[in-house]
């Protein structure tokens, strides 16, 4: 059932010129991966980035970029995408290894942030040009780290952690109590991002 939000919705969108078709619920149901899919459903172009581009924005902007290496659940690396765009970030890159960003479960997570923030595939995080920030178990606080400009926060796999051989000009780590030997790496992100906008920010969010 669509309700007034719906139709709101719907005529906004209209009024940008963007095709209108209604289908019956069993045509969505059909044309779409989830069992019970929202009653309105949009087709959108993504920006079209690389990881070169991705650098180079991060350079003109300041921002951080965050690098996910092997992340292959979708729900993480989505959540991880929204997390970005809404922290300030110059974009998002991941490894050979991770999910499609465009894995429908992955999109779904990033509540709409794919479609502004770039993402992209990324082969050698050395020809990044960017100073790399890794995440690991045993690294100086965020607090000790300059995240303030366009460094490349890397982050891996809760159960696989960063790949091995993996070389970082620095290593952090977020303070773990209560016996908690590791954040899921959403959440991770997260912290890590907040923190870069705080000192960006001169000490404030």
């Amino acid at each position: 059932m669509v309700g007034g939000a719906e139709i709101e919705l719907v005529n906004r969108a209209r009024a940008t010129g963007a095709t209108i078709t209604h289908v019956e619920g069993e045509q969505l149901e059909r044309a779409l991966t989830t069992r019970t899919p929202q009653p309105i459903v949009a087709v959108a172009p993504v920006l079209d980035a690389t990881a070169a581009g991705v650098a180079e924005r991060a350079r003109e902007t300041g921002l951080p970029v965050v690098v996910l290496g092997g992340v292959s659940d979708p729900g993480n690396a989505g959540t991880v995408i929204r997390s970005a765009a809404a922290a300030g970030a110059a974009g998002v890159l991941l490894t050979q290894g991770s999910v499609d960003p465009m894995n429908p479960k992955c999109v779904r997570a990033t509540a709409g942030a794919l479609f502004a923030l770039p993402v992209a595939m990324v082969d050698d995080l050395a020809a990044l040009g960017l100073t790399t920030v890794g995440a690991v178990a045993g690294g100086l606080s965020p607090d000790e780290v300059d995240l303030s400009g366009p460094v490349a926060l890397v982050l891996g796999a809760e159960a696989a952690g960063l790949p091995e051989g993996e070389l970082f000009d620095t290593e952090v780590a977020l303070p773990l109590d209560g016996g908690v030997e590791s954040l899921n790496v959403a959440m991770a992100a997260t912290v890590l991002l907040y923190e870069a906008r705080r000192q960006r920010q001169g000490g404030s969010w």
